[in-house]
């Protein structure tokens, strides 16, 4: 089974302008989820995702390089009952930022797919739901930064 999700993005932005969408609180909330966020910018920092459609998705935060590399832990599947994300309830997803040309790169790396614990249909589905979000999500993020 694979077990990661990259994506990359160019944006006709700054990094440091990327930066802020990535980690101000109503920035996320507005392209990423559409019902808010909540952002604790420190490692071991709460993120809260909302959507009206999906509910909350937890995560922790895991790495803060300002301006170059944001990762977190989260569990946007199935509800993780309250537990605190760690390997096997949840993935990884790291964002890094470049300059690029025109403005900014942006890379997401989403892994841990196989070792979450659940059933071998349930982790496919769960790749496969993360996969075509992430499409979804970073047009949100493309359509948000334009100018």
């Amino acid at each position: 089974m694979q077990d990661s999700i990259e994506r990359e993005l160019q944006l006709e932005i700054s990094v440091e302008r990327l930066w802020e969408l990535l980690t101000r609180a109503e920035h996320l909330g507005a392209w990423f989820g559409d019902a808010g966020a909540a952002v604790d910018l420190r490692p071991g920092g709460e993120l809260v995702l909302r959507w009206h459609r999906y509910g909350v998705a937890r995560g922790r935060v895991e790495k803060v390089e300002p301006r170059r590399t944001l990762s977190f832990r989260w569990a946007p599947f199935d509800d993780p009952e309250g537990d605190e994300p760690r390997p096997g309830n949840s993935t990884l997803v790291t964002f890094t930022l470049a300059p690029h040309e025109a403005g900014a790169l942006l890379s997401v790396v989403e892994t841990g797919f196989a070792e979450l614990d659940c059933a071998p249909p349930q982790r496919q589905r769960n790749l496969e739901d993360n996969r075509r979000s992430w499409d979804v999500e970073l047009g949100h993020l493309a359509a948000y930064a334009s100018p």
